[in-house]
């Protein structure tokens, strides 16, 4: 392994760091029972660290510095909850020691570890011992001076960190109650691991060595009992000066916990604190500066309710403890077309053409942290590229299934599961699209050379995959054509859709035909309501 460590050693150290807490995501949220039993944290220190990561991988940069300052930036700005708010904070100290080094050798590396554990302390109105703080702080302190390869600096952190993370059950009484280790000292365990493995290093001690509960266990009565008494958790993003930063910390802590304020270091700020008092601290972070994106969970029911910021800056999201389901946006030419991918829980655009603010904005009405667009037509792809680049630098986690026809959209959403990862999720959408062959009938504007001869103005076209094929003068006759032309390919499901310009009949003639050429594919046709195409077929 190369060292100094370069920027696509981040960007495999980011990608690794996500996998692991995705990997063990549900076992550190069964851990969460400090500052409340809420159940969230591996949830929100996966989000965070995917925030960072989208980021990352979206850059361009030309050294470790610059890539671990854009993965912390964006871990700050998309931090969920207290953990998430500290792991952004041991991730920018890296950043800084890394920029403040021009480098990133062994002895930037130990120098982020410090700067870490020290910044991630000193965003808390209150370290607690026994939680991720003890344990990058060991982590951190542990790395020889003497170390000179960047392999050596993660090993002794790893090994430290493991040993850290098993006494937290020791310093805190609701940990020992419960008989679990801390979440979020676990949590950050998993990414020191990851970045073992980036750098080549093999350290010594296994690290999930403090096994969490089984799933369904219940935890005993006293773990019940959360170190916080507060009702909501409130977190925001605030435009500040550092002073009105430093005084809203307080300010927070004198009327609730668990508070935590970091900075991007250039005028943002995340703020996280539990509280009986919405009102005051959102009233508090307006006096300090300029609050957006508000989030309130209510711990009592983890109802979601919407709303408007006192000073109308930004939306009141409120969030449950589990992460939502991803969110599938479609962009629909009509209303027929819509009322499918409604009955599918599809968020539906109205098409042809909608603007990238549209796009955005379905997605955050969604609640959701992860999102497929579903473009369904050539010109639309790059629209919800833009739009998913915007929602990416908000946080989201966002994967575009290039549809270039409403049928592919239909057939990603057949296979859409929630279930399953995202990313499998979205392979799989991908490969239903793919496979969907999809063919267009339209009348010529204009006089124009095709592949297939020159076409006049009325004349009917025929496209398979968006190339011309047929040229005639009826549209049931191309439409005949374009069908036998999708049969010969030995399709098993044909899927027909019907503009409202079609004459009368033509759905029922061309599923006729498809049974009467092909009685083992199955033929499905829906009334498109509005399209820019008399008929669109598809074939599965």
């Amino acid at each position: 392994m190369t060292d100094p460590l370069d920027a696509a050693a981040v960007r495999r150290w980011s990608r690794a760091s996500v996998r692991q807490l995705e990997n063990h995501r549900a076992e550190i949220d069964r851990l969460n029972v400090f500052p409340i039993a809420d159940m969230d944290t591996g949830t929100n220190m996966a989000f965070t660290f995917r925030a960072g990561d989208d980021a990352l991988h979206s850059a361009s940069c030309a050294s470790a510095g610059e890539a671990l300052t854009v993965l912390a930036k964006a871990a700050v700005l998309a931090a969920r909850g207290n953990s998430g708010v500290l792991l952004a904070q041991l991730i920018s100290g890296m950043a800084d020691a890394a920029v403040a080094a021009g480098r990133l050798d062994a002895g930037a590396l130990a120098e982020g570890l410090r700067r870490g554990a020290a910044q991630a302390r000193a965003a808390v109105a209150d370290p607690v011992e026994g939680t991720i703080l003890t344990v990058a702080r060991a982590a951190a302190d542990a790395v020889p001076a003497a170390a000179r390869t960047a392999a050596a600096v993660a090993t002794a952190a790893v090994e430290a960190a493991a040993k850290a993370v098993v006494r937290t059950r020791e310093q805190l009484p609701v940990l020992a109650s419960a008989g679990v280790v801390d979440a979020g000292a676990q949590g950050y365990l998993l990414v020191l691991t990851a970045l073992a493995d980036a750098v080549g290093a093999e350290p010594s001690l296994e690290p999930l060595s403090a096994a969490p509960p089984e799933a369904g266990s219940a935890l005993p009565a006293a773990a019940a009992v959360p170190a916080s008494s507060a009702r909501y958790e409130v977190q925001f993003l605030l435009e500040a000066l550092e002073r009105d930063a430093t005084l809203l910390r307080g300010q927070l802590d004198a009327i609730g916990d668990s508070v935590a304020v970091a900075g991007t270091g250039d005028g943002v700020w995340n703020v996280h604190a539990h509280v009986d008092d919405v009102g005051a601290a959102i009233e508090a972070g307006v006096a300090a500066g300029r609050p957006r994106e508000i989030r309130v969970v209510d711990f009592a029911d983890g109802a979601v309710a919407r709303g408007t910021a006192p000073d109308d800056t930004g939306v009141l999201r409120v969030v449950r403890g589990t992460a939502p389901p991803p969110a599938v946006v479609a962009v629909s030419p009509g209303h027929g077309l819509a009322r499918l991918f409604e009955a599918e829980g599809v968020r539906v655009v109205p098409g042809p053409a909608p603007s990238v603010e549209t796009v955005t904005a379905a997605v955050r009405a969604c609640a959701a942290e992860e999102a497929v667009l579903l473009p369904n037509a050539s010109q639309t792809t790059g629209v919800a590229e833009a739009a998913a680049d915007q929602l990416r630098g908000e946080g989201y986690r966002v994967a575009v299934v290039p549809t270039r026809s409403p049928v592919q959209g239909l057939a990603a959403v057949a296979v859409h599961d929630r279930s399953r990862s995202f990313d499998d999720d979205v392979i799989a959408m991908a490969e239903a699209a793919a496979a969907t062959r999809y063919a267009e009938v339209t009348v010529a504007a204009r006089r124009s050379l095709t592949s297939v001869g020159i076409c006049e103005p009325g004349d009917v076209l025929g496209l398979i995959d968006g190339e011309v094929v047929e040229i005639g003068r009826g549209e049931a006759a191309v439409a005949l054509a374009l069908t036998d032309r999708l049969l010969g390919i030995g399709a098993e499901l044909m899927t027909v859709l019907v503009g409202s310009g079609a004459r009368v009949g033509l759905g029922r003639l061309i599923a006729d035909h498809i049974r009467g050429r092909s009685p083992l594919t199955e033929v499905s046709v829906y009334d498109l309501g509005q399209s820019d195409y008399p008929v669109i077929i598809g074939a599965e």
